[in-house]
């Protein structure tokens, strides 16, 4: 389970920080230092479901995260103002390498990839429901969750192009005034 472990954080680490393409099985096997048999042992459907596995590792780490949130925010725009902080912490501390662990893999594979279409499409899925269950009661609940995490994956995308939280603050401030 710890050489598993290895592999998954080492691929995760390549993807966020360089793409697919930046996660070969050779980069894996050298920044995990895992035998090349253990990479075939524990992922035997090969890259696509090494890669799917790690992003649903962070979107769960990524899930827990909303969660504990949710436990600690008495309003929803304390708990949006939350997961942006979160994220951009997370972001900040990488240097601005790791912003969505979901976002590059979605946008290079998901449209040529079955396997990690799915595994993205989940992760998003599960995001949004944790949204959407802090809005329960709302009509427009559905909706709001969907355009809140479409405002936070634009955030990161734009904290990490110009390496500045700002886009996350003032995505942050529309999101407490749409969600009021």
């Amino acid at each position: 389970m710890e050489t598993r472990n290895r592999i998954l954080g080492a691929t995760l680490d390549l993807v966020e920080s360089g793409g697919y393409a930046a996660a070969g099985l050779n980069q894996v096997i050298a920044t995990s230092g895992a035998p090349r048999g253990s990479l075939y042992f524990h992922f035997p459907e090969g890259k696509d479901q090494l890669v799917g596995e790690s992003i649903r590792r962070a979107g769960q780490a990524v899930g827990d995260a909303f969660e504990e949130l949710a436990g600690s925010s008495a309003s929803m725009a304390e708990f949006v103002e939350g997961i942006l902080r979160h994220l951009g912490d997370r972001l900040e501390e990488s240097g601005w390498r790791k912003g969505c662990p979901v976002a590059t893999v979605a946008l290079e594979m998901a449209a040529t990839s079955d396997p990690l279409h799915q595994a993205c499409s989940e992760v998003y899925t599960s995001w949004a429901a944790a949204l959407r269950e802090r809005l329960s009661g709302r009509a427009d609940a559905d909706d709001l969750s969907v355009t809140a995490l479409a405002l936070i994956e634009g955030a990161l995308l734009l904290a990490k192009a110009h390496r500045s939280r700002r886009p996350l603050e003032q995505v942050a401030g529309q999101l407490a005034a749409l969600l009021r």
